[in-house]
């Protein structure tokens, strides 16, 4: 795989594969934009050397084709504040304002294109749309980790139009920091897992169980295996299917020797909101019109002093519903346990993507561990053993 470092990019015009699918509120302003600062590196390398940036991404799920919702038009002014220079935007991805804005791009400039799922050929993995793409740059980048679990055009197919194919330093990083915890994590080890479901995480869970000394488990998908084991889980969220499944991970956990720990309180609601009226319970002892929204504080003390007994740390998935202010505090302070014994214990910390690299970097911890992925998804898929066709590309 060529990295970033051994490429020169004088004189050439870089076609940047990066993952701006950052979240937006209702006046389209970013609200995290964790993922562009992330690849400013890769694109100042480029830029440094002598060369031109192309950058292309996807922004959502857009379901029909150009919606003003999902246009990357909206990232133009902060990316260009951000780089400090301006930066020139395709109404399109690969039709004539792409073609000629790319012709014309000189060393040292930088153009957006358009959100590249406004072509329904994108997620297909369209190899005519791929080699459309391809024609717009010299050299092709992958530094969009988050999608690279996903055999899109330009994320993988694109690869086979090029003879140069460059590692980002965003891909790079993530691929050495999962490497680092799976196959030289210093003991004990402990993996923190939340989240809705179990079903998303169940691979993981498993070759987890093959790895770490410790494994918390928290969040929604918590209260399968609290019903599982008899317990009264009220309205909480429940995968009525995967009740056998989680007393088989118990099971499995025990012959391994691992320590597998589960909440013994839990913050309940009476209705799933904000100001929904709280009380804390024992697990297992939800009432019926009840529901699970948060660890209780007995479960925030447990979890905690093993996270602060540990050297390597992975956290994936939230441990309530942190979007809601009074639902936080479990999550809030799982993260300050994170923080506490990366900067005390001199503990390797991984923060797993999605909603736990929300809640680290709302919190303003995101620079006081030791790594945030920007990939949720396709940290696991890594992390599972499975091949990413994003990685597989470079390596072709």
């Amino acid at each position: 795989m060529t990295t970033l470092d051994s490429y020169d990019f004088s004189g050439k015009k870089a076609l940047v594969r990066v993952d701006f699918n950052v979240p937006l509120n209702d006046k389209f302003e970013i609200t995290d934009d964790t993922r562009i600062k992330a690849t400013i590196p890769t694109i100042s390398k480029i830029l440094n050397d002598g060369g031109a940036v192309i950058l292309m991404s996807h922004l959502g799920r857009p379901k029909d084709g150009p919606t003003e919702k999902y246009s990357l038009k909206h990232l133009v002014n902060p990316l260009s504040l951000i780089l400090g220079k301006t930066v020139k935007f395709a109404d399109d991805s690969i039709g004539a304002s792409a073609t000629e804005l790319a012709a014309s791009l000189k060393p040292g400039e930088v153009l957006l294109l358009e959100n590249l799922r406004f072509y329904k050929e994108e997620e297909k993995g369209d190899e005519a749309f791929a080699e459309k793409l391809s024609k717009l740059g010299d050299v092709w980048v992958m530094d969009a980790f988050g999608t690279a679990h996903r055999a899109h055009a330009s994320t993988a197919v694109i690869g086979k139009f090029f003879q140069d194919k460059v590692c980002g330093y965003v891909m790079q990083a993530e691929l050495d920091n999962a490497e680092r915890l799976l196959e030289h994590s210093e003991r004990p080890f402990t993996a923190i897992m939340g989240g809705a479901k179990i079903s998303d995480k169940i691979l993981i869970i498993e070759r987890l169980i093959d790895t770490v000394d410790n494994l918390i488990i928290g969040g929604g998908m918590s209260y399968t295996f609290s019903k599982a084991q008899g317990g009264n889980i009220g309205q909480s969220l429940l995968e009525a299917d995967k009740q056998e499944l989680t007393l088989e991970l118990v099971k499995k956990a025990k012959e391994k020797g691992v320590n597998l720990i589960l909440p013994v309180d839990t913050v309940i609601a009476d209705k799933f909101s904000n100001d929904a009226e709280r009380k804390i319970v024992s697990a297992g002892e939800i009432p019926d019109d009840w529901q699970g929204l948060d660890i209780g504080p007995e479960t925030i003390k447990i979890f905690s002093e093993v996270i602060k007994n540990s050297k390597t740390v992975l956290w994936n998935g939230p441990m309530g519903v942190f979007e809601f202010p009074n639902f936080a505090q479990g999550t809030n302070a799982i993260a300050e346990s994170v923080v506490a014994v990366t900067e005390e214990n001199d503990a390797f910390s991984l923060i797993g993507g999605g909603d736990s690299a929300s809640a680290i970097n709302n919190a303003g911890y995101g620079d006081r561990v030791s790594y945030v992925s920007t990939g949720g998804g396709a940290l696991l898929e890594y992390m599972e053993g499975k091949v990413l066709p994003g990685v597989a590309a470079l390596e072709a």
